[in-house]
């Protein structure tokens, strides 16, 4: 298993990376729909793990909706004058809010599973709500490279996705060598308070990075925004873990040998994404 992990992660991260900084964002925005589909189609196994026609059906019920995104808001009119676009912009705030309510459902559980685990329904809504706004907030935190700074853009998406491993990796060790009280049993059971607290901790090596790179940022803002980013991070995890159970799956997919699916690398992402970028506005725009 770890052979397949480390395998899969020397040919995975230089691709990623190359889209991320590389890729122009009219390419990297269709790109994503293809990657976005995957997910959603490994969504459809949460909402029905039996039935392939309900898992193709909310494929392309995605499908529609990410090409809509992507003819309606052209990337080079994403950002005017330093403002989001309109759409992009509520799909990012409604996106928070289901994080908001996401939250509730995870804390309640196993009692919120009463409310939606049997709805096909209420479950395609969730994944639209988990998958749409993080491909916005990509293309949206992309789009503002520029002629003078054209790796921006990338560095931003990167930055988050550096918050998101620093997180995962220090729990994963600091759950390990101290992990004794459980965060929360019902949804993961392998998840400890020790590891959350040693994965923040471990994010503070990000906050050193930017202010060595940019040390002119306010360094309580940094390190508040680093942390609350890594918590919401925790929360995506956490909540396709929850529908995971319901579901009674344990990965989402294969495609990634020793990774699962695509829904697993990225659900820390659905949610740290949207929210970054929210904050970025309020605090950087």
């Amino acid at each position: 298993m770890l052979k397949h992990r480390i395998i899969t992660a020397v040919w995975l991260i230089p691709l990623v990376m190359g889209a991320i900084f590389f890729f122009p964002v009219e390419y990297f925005s269709w790109a994503l729909v293809a990657v976005f589909l995957i997910a959603a189609k490994e969504w459809g196994r949460i909402i029905d793990k039996r039935c392939t026609v309900t898992q193709w059906s909310f494929t392309f019920t995605i499908a529609v909706l990410l090409i809509a995104l992507n003819v309606l808001v052209p990337t080079d009119e994403i950002w005017f004058k330093g403002s989001l676009h309109p759409i992009f912009l509520a799909i990012m705030i409604i996106g928070a809010m289901w994080w908001a309510i996401s939250l509730l459902l995870v804390l309640s559980f196993p009692k919120s599973a009463n409310f939606w685990g049997k709805s096909h329904m209420l479950k395609s809504m969730f994944g639209q709500l988990t998958l749409i706004p993080c491909f916005t907030a990509l293309i949206a935190l992309k789009a503002l490279s520029s002629d003078a700074m054209p790796y921006y853009g990338g560095a931003l998406v990167f930055l988050v996705m550096l918050t998101v491993w620093a997180t995962d990796t220090g729990a994963y060790f600091a759950g390990k060598a101290l992990g004794k009280h459980k965060l929360m049993p019902n949804v993961s059971p392998a998840k400890t308070i020790e590891g959350l607290v040693g994965g923040l901790l471990t994010t503070m090596v990000v906050v050193t990075g930017i202010m060595m790179v940019s040390p002119e940022q306010e360094l309580g803002l940094i390190i508040s925004v680093t942390l609350f980013v890594a918590l919401i991070s925790a929360l995506g995890d956490l909540s396709e873990s929850m529908f995971k159970r319901v579901a009674e799956i344990k990965d989402s997919g294969t495609i990634l040998p020793g990774h699962g699916g695509v829904l697993d690398r990225i659900d820390s992402l659905t949610a740290a994404l949207p929210v970054f970028t929210l904050i970025y506005i309020a605090f950087w725009m």
